[in-house]
């Protein structure tokens, strides 16, 4: 009988994790500028801290410790989520000191944010969009859905191993992170990306094209590109000049064709 009743505890507090990881998918639907995703942390945390703590005064005591700022980036909810969990239960059996995990837990945000921004937003979207529209222009609208297809059910699979593992190893979890070494797989992306937008130049560029108008076109992107890099130039001016480069380079074009022959 006992055995049946610990099963079933099991199998409640299982469910209960489950509602909180699909609940990671409405985080940012309570978005305010005072604790960004605070709230819709705490509501994905409170089916999880329903089953761990059993009093209403340590549930509403767990609660209060989400109710902080929190801000992390969205495809790694989950993996975060699953890591309070973990430490919770921790907490709820007295191996833990309620009062380190603010700072850790914020400590751990801020470095997921920031390798989220650089792997997800900074490198595979963009992977994803430009690998897009090469494959549309290019006359493959059916290898384009697949690509997109692909890509939505890797995040998908990213998002549940990352909670899974976050729920059973906590903290430990993050030193396998580690060893994943994101930033520099960020770096290779994005080396693809610029292959990439090769591409779609040579897709769009207006027909018939000479070597040397792509090279202009090049050395132009990659002198603004310094310059940007380096902060002496911000974006927007960056990309004004450019788009003023491009409106201006018929006229360019006419000038060294008509002075040097070209």
């Amino acid at each position: 009988m006992a055995h049946g009743l610990s099963r079933i505890h099991a199998d409640t507090r299982t469910m209960a994790f489950l509602r909180s990881f699909l609940r990671c998918y409405l985080t940012g639907a309570a978005f305010n500028t005072r604790g960004m995703q605070n709230i819709g942390l705490m509501y994905a945390m409170l089916p999880g801290l329903r089953a761990i703590h059993k009093d209403r005064r340590e549930l509403r005591t767990a609660l209060k410790r989400y109710a902080r700022h929190y801000q992390s980036h969205p495809f790694w909810t989950p993996c975060m989520v699953g890591i309070l969990l973990n430490v919770e239960t921790t907490i709820s059996a007295g191996h833990f000191p309620p009062a380190m995990l603010a700072k850790v837990r914020d400590t751990t945000s801020y470095t997921l944010s920031a390798i989220g921004d650089s792997v997800f937003a900074g490198s595979l979207l963009i992977f994803w969009a430009l690998l897009t529209i090469c494959l549309l222009l290019s006359g493959n609208p059916a290898a384009a859905f697949a690509l997109g297809l692909f890509m939505l059910l890797g995040l998908q699979v990213f998002r549940a191993y990352t909670f899974t593992c976050g729920v059973r190893q906590g903290f430990k979890f993050l030193e396998r992170l580690k060893r994943w070494d994101l930033i520099n797989w960020g770096r290779r992306v994005k080396y693809a990306n610029a292959a990439l937008l090769l591409w779609l130049w040579i897709l769009i560029w207006p027909r018939p094209y000479r070597w040397w108008e792509m090279l202009i076109g090049v050395a132009a992107l990659m002198f603004f590109a310094r310059y940007v890099r380096t902060g002496l130039l911000s974006r927007v001016l960056a990309v004004a000049v450019f788009v003023g480069f491009i409106e201006l380079f018929p006229w360019i074009e006419a000038t060294a064709r008509n002075g040097f022959g070209l």
